[in-house]
C-alpha cells in the first residue's frame, strides 16, 4: 500500500515537472516573436533618425536627391507589384465563386435530395414494419402475462 502511494506521488511529481517544462517552452515560444518585433521597431526608428540627420545636412543635397529618386522608383515598382497581385487575387476569387456556384451547389442539392429520400424511406419502414412488429410483440407479451400465473 505504501509502495503504491510512493509510486503515485513519484509519477505525479514527474508529470508536474513535465508540465512545467512544457509551459516554460511555450513561454519561450511566445516571447521570441515579441522580442523580435520590439527589436525590429528599434532598428526602424534608428534608421529613420539616421536618415533624417543625413538628409537635413545641406552638404549632402545632391546625394539626397539621388536617394529620393531611387526611392521614388522603388515605390513605383512596389506599387506595380501590388497592383499585379491584386489583379491575380481578383481572378482567383472569381474562379472560387464560379467553383462554388457550378460544382459545390449541385453536390449540396444532390445531398439534400438523398437525405429527403432517406427520411421518407425511414418513415415508410417505421410505419409499415416497425410499428406492426412492436404491436404484435406487445400483444404477445400481454397474452403471455395473462397465461402465466404471477408469482407472489
Amino acid at each position: 500500500m505504501t509502495v503504491n502511494i510512493e509510486n503515485d506521488s513519484a509519477i505525479e511529481k514527474q508529470q508536474n515537472s513535465q508540465k512545467e517544462a512544457s509551459s516554460q517552452e511555450e513561454n519561450k515560444e511566445k516571447l521570441l516573436p515579441k522580442v523580435l518585433t520590439i527589436l525590429g521597431i528599434l532598428v526602424v526608428i534608428a534608421l529613420i533618425v539616421l536618415a533624417l540627420i543625413f538628409f537635413l545636412d545641406e552638404d549632402n543635397s545632391a546625394i539626397t536627391e539621388q536617394i529620393r529618386d531611387v526611392f521614388i522608383i522603388f515605390i513605383a515598382l512596389v506599387s506595380l507589384i501590388i497592383g499585379t497581385t491584386l489583379v491575380i487575387l481578383i481572378i482567383q476569387l472569381a474562379t472560387l465563386i464560379n467553383l462554388l456556384q457550378n460544382e459545390i451547389r449541385p453536390i449540396i442539392n444532390s445531398t439534400n435530395e438523398t437525405v429527403n429520400t432517406l427520411k421518407g424511406t425511414v418513415q415508410f419502414l417505421s410505419d409499415n414494419l416497425a410499428e406492426p412488429v412492436i404491436k404484435v410483440n406487445t400483444f404477445a407479451a400481454k397474452i403471455k402475462r395473462i397465461i402465466k400465473p404471477s408469482k407472489k
